[in-house]
Formats: structure tokens, C-alpha cells, sequence
């Protein structure tokens, strides 16, 4: 995946449309991140695409695009079909150059991306289960009502215009040798391969894939691995790649590697714990790409883009819960004791005293498989690490309560996130 050939886009309409773009959109920050590099063992440098606007890339292919319509597609109006972040873009920028826009939303978009979309002032139409099944529907709609649709990533200006992003990466960070960019129709990578390896004709370059929807993947190595389900990285959920980006992949990127759920959640979690910057689950994908493949990465220095920002709280608060989970940094407990006084605040002491806190519990007599003169207590205990969770367990234990194997199974290490090459 690495021969020059003609390209479709070139880096003469990249620098185009960042003339174009150019004060309407934020020229994001570019940072070295020590703790992050010590533990990828390369220099890391991140992207913080998660700081425009509306908190994603795809404000530049957006803009691009609508400011290249003539007046009359102008007053006509633009339609895009959208899980999100393109949404939001186009109806943005759409508003704030007074062009009418109706994004359609496939079923299951985070509450969060449909409130904003609506705000911009885009009429919202919720159909379809996939983005495959609401391009169909913005495309009965542009023909109907005589309107632009703006392809989220299989469209040349939208490309050049994410293609930007990578002509500031490099102006901050010249040194950087390899690139890891998140991948679902491919239009972010597809812009950002052709501007670096144009500056940089030996960059390497890595796309991150969630697990689920290897489409791209499949496309590119002939592999036929399922392709649906529910991934926290939606934005990169895509089951039908653009056929422009396809091509410029297979030329210009070194490799696509498929990214577990749990490898996602927890570069999320990093992300804000480290460098206190929220990234949505397709914004942490190459982060947890880069975490999860150390000897494709050891030593480079490797240029990450956090893509966007836009996460529902209600799905960010549940995915924070399960990666203390899985470092034992949060414990769930089921402890059979005798139902009688001071018990309980044996089981408190006891945890109390190993350095944990307990944070709920729950005291069921009804359980009608023991006996009556029984109760099982329920807890959830925060401890500093892994470590310091079996400490506590061992404890319980010595102090002579039975701690129940199906309860401990739930606080065992983190689970080891991956992806597959």
C-alpha cells in the first residue's frame, strides 16, 4: 500500500481549500504528550481535532464543499447523511452562510449530536438503521427537493478539506515520521495521506478500524469478516467505505488494524485522565491502535489525531465505570455473611482498614437458596489499582468472609484491548 500514483485530490486543492477554510475554522493545537509516550515507548504527538467547534474534524470537508456552491445550489440548500459529526459540520456552516440544510440521522445517533444538529439550525431527519440506509434516504431527498448532498468522506472537496488537518500537523510537529488516524468511510486518512506523503514521502501511515466494522479493512485485504453490531465508536462505524478513499488508501497507507471495543474505551479514559481532553469513542481509535501495537510503533514518532469530542454523558460516565473496572480501580463484591449484628461493620473495617472505600452496598435476606439466619451482602469498593483490589479480597478473606467466585470475576485486570493486523 505504498506506490505514488495519481491521486484524484493533490496537494495543490489541500492547500486550496486551507486557503479557503482559513479563519473559519480553529487551527487546532498540536502536543507532545511525555506520560503517553512513556507508555507507547515512542514520542507521541496529538491532534486535538476534538477543540473545534463542534468538537470534530469534519467542520474543513464540510466548509470546503459549501464554499465551493454556486448562488443558486446555495439558495436551493444542502442535505448530508450523517451519524454525527458531519451533521453537525455541515449544519454549522450551513447556517452561518445562511444555506437551508437537512441532515438525515440514522437510528440510535447519540442524543448529544442530534440536540447540537438541531441547534445549528438543520432540519433532522431520524431514518434508517445504518448510514448506509440513510444515504438512500438523503439521496430520495436531494432528488425530491433539488438539493446538494455533501457526502460525509467519498466526495474530492470533502477529502482536500479534511486533508488540511495533516498540512497543520506537520507545520507544528515537522519531525513526525508516522501518522495514526482513525478510519470509517476513509475520508479524514484519505486527505491526510495525500498532504503527508507529499511532504513527507516516507511517512508511514496507519489507519485504526473498530473491530466491528472492518469494512474497509475487508475491502482492502479480500477478507470477509462480519461487519454490524454496537460499537461506543459509531462515528467510525461504516459499513459501505467511499470507492475514492478506498483507492487512495490502498496506495498511500501503510496497514489498517482492526481496534477492540475495549482497547477504545479505555484510550477514552486515558485520554481524559492524562491530558484532560474529551475524545468520543471514534476520536480515541488511534490512540488505542497505537497503546495496542507497541512493536509497530516503538520508537517512531507518531503523530496521533484525536478526531472529535462529541460523547453522550450518559455513555461516558458508563464507559469511565467499566475501565475502573477493569484496572480492579472499582470492585464488585457479593460476601455471604451471618445475619446478625456487627457484621457489617466487621466487613467495613476490614475493607476500611486494607486502604478500601466502599462506595454502595445492598443486604439481601430473600434469598431463599440459603438459609433464613443468612444474608448476602452486596458492595462496590474503590481501590487504587488491580494491586490493591486483590489485597482487599485477601483481607475479606483472612477475616474469615467468603467472597464469591462469580462476583470476583467481574474485578480481575484490565482487559487486554487489541487489534488485529
Amino acid at each position: 500500500m505504498n506506490s505514488m500514483t495519481a491521486q484524484p485530490i493533490t496537494l495543490r486543492d489541500i492547500e486550496t481549500a486551507a486557503e479557503r477554510i482559513a479563519g473559519a475554522v480553529e487551527v487546532t493545537p498540536a502536543r507532545h504528550s511525555r506520560i503517553l509516550s512513556g507508555i507507547a515507548g515512542a514520542d507521541v504527538f496529538l491532534k486535538f481535532e476534538n477543540l473545534q467547534f463542534t468538537a470534530s474534524f469534519k467542520e474543513r470537508g464540510a466548509l470546503n464543499k459549501l464554499l465551493s456552491l454556486s448562488d443558486d445550489e446555495r439558495r436551493r440548500g444542502v442535505i448530508a447523511m450523517s451519524a454525527g459529526n458531519h451533521a453537525q459540520g455541515v449544519a454549522y456552516h450551513a447556517g452561518r452562510l445562511g444555506v437551508p440544510a437537512t441532515i438525515v440521522m440514522p437510528e440510535g445517533t447519540p442524543f448529544t449530536k442530534v440536540k447540537h444538529t438541531r441547534e445549528f439550525g438543520a432540519q433532522v431527519v431520524i431514518e434508517g438503521a445504518t448510514l448506509s440506509d440513510s444515504h438512500a434516504t438523503a439521496q430520495k431527498l436531494a432528488e425530491k427537493n433539488g438539493l446538494v448532498l455533501i457526502h460525509p468522506y467519498d466526495d474530492p472537496l470533502v477529502i482536500a478539506g479534511q486533508g488540511t488537518t495533516a498540512l497543520e500537523f506537520f507545520a507544528q510537529v515537522p519531525e513526525l515520521d508516522t501518522l495514526a488516524i482513525p478510519v470509517g468511510g476513509g475520508g479524514l486518512i484519505s486527505g491526510m495521506a495525500i498532504a503527508a506523503r507529499a511532504i513527507k514521502p516516507g511517512v508511514r501511515i496507519y489507519g485504526a478500524e473498530c473491530k466491528l466494522y472492518p469494512a474497509m479493512h475487508n475491502v482492502l485485504t479480500g477478507d470477509d469478516l462480519p461487519c454490524g453490531g454496537q460499537t461506543i465508536a459509531e462515528g467510525i462505524g461504516v459499513k459501505d467505505p467511499g470507492t475514492i478513499t478506498r483507492a487512495i488508501i490502498a496506495n498511500l497507507v501503510e496497514n489498517i488494524l482492526l481496534v477492540e471495543e475495549s482497547a477504545i474505551e479505555a484510550a477514552v479514559v486515558r485520554l481524559l485522565e492524562i491530558e484532560k481532553t474529551l475524545a468520543e469513542g471514534a476520536g480515541a481509535a488511534a490512540l488505542a491502535m497505537v497503546l495496542a501495537s507497541p512493536a509497530i510503533f516503538r520508537g517512531r514518532k507518531v503523530g496521533i489525531v484525536i478526531s472529535g469530542g462529541n460523547i453522550d454523558m450518559r455513555l461516558l460516565s458508563n464507559v469511565i465505570l467499566r475501565e475502573l473496572a477493569r484496572e480492579g480501580r472499582i470492585l464488585s463484591l457479593n460476601i455471604a455473611i451471618e445475619d446478625r449484628p456487627g457484621l457489617l461493620a466487621r466487613v467495613s473495617n476490614t475493607i476500611g482498614e486494607a486502604g478500601g472505600n466502599i462506595l454502595e452496598v445492598s443486604h439481601n435476606r430473600l434469598m431463599t437458596g440459603a438459609s433464613a439466619k443468612s444474608a448476602d451482602l452486596g458492595l462496590v469498593v474503590e481501590a487504587r489499582d488491580s494491586a490493591h483490589a486483590a489485597e482487599i479480597i485477601a483481607s475479606l478473606q483472612q477475616a474469615g468472609f467468603e467472597v464469591r467466585e462469580q462476583a470476583v470475576r467481574a474485578i480481575s485486570a484490565a482487559v487486554p484491548g487489541g487489534v488485529t493486523h
